[in-house]
């Protein structure tokens, strides 16, 4: 990526980590940044609204999505450290918003940049860590919407092989 600008990346945190582990979010602000990446925090994400999506509370996953959706257009690419969000913003705001006028495009734009950070990281970035050891054992579970609806599966291993 030498001689190319760098990628401005949104990083949406999501709920969870912001309100129980925001070590994950530091995290993933640092190999965003390792990878090449500028990375900013939209002050504006509250939650993708999974929540209301997914038990039916379209009003109320809809408005969450247009937030999100603004939030989020600014960047060349928004990166999640999430499976389940990353697939509502992917796949869950094309259909939500698919019969707003306003919205539907950009719901739609906003979904082709969106990523999984393992996904984001491996996929787009080619980024392998260096200098890196884990002197124990470890077991990797795959991300059910991670791995069922983003296809997330070879990345985290390529990432842990390092």
């Amino acid at each position: 990526m030498s001689g190319q600008p760098k990628p401005r990346v949104g990083l949406f945190v999501t709920c969870l980590v912001d309100a129980i582990r925001p070590g994950i979010g530091f995290a993933a602000i640092q190999l965003l940044e390792e990878a090449g990446c500028t990375v900013e925090v939209p002050l504006q994400q509250t939650c993708c609204g999974q929540p209301a999506f997914n038990s039916g509370d379209d009003a109320d996953a809809a408005r969450l999505a247009r937030q999100t959706v603004a939030a989020l257009e600014p960047y060349d690419y928004a990166v999640l450290p999430s499976g389940s969000c990353a697939a509502t913003i992917r796949h869950g705001y094309p259909d939500l918003l698919k019969g707003d006028s306003k919205w539907a495009a950009r719901a739609a734009t906003v979904a082709a940049k969106t990523h999984e950070i393992t996904s984001f990281l491996v996929d787009v970035m080619g980024y392998a860590p260096e200098g890196r050891r884990l002197s124990a054992s470890a077991t990797y579970h795959d991300s059910c919407s991670g791995l069922r609806e983003l296809g997330v599966a070879a990345q985290p291993r390529a990432l842990l092989s390092h």
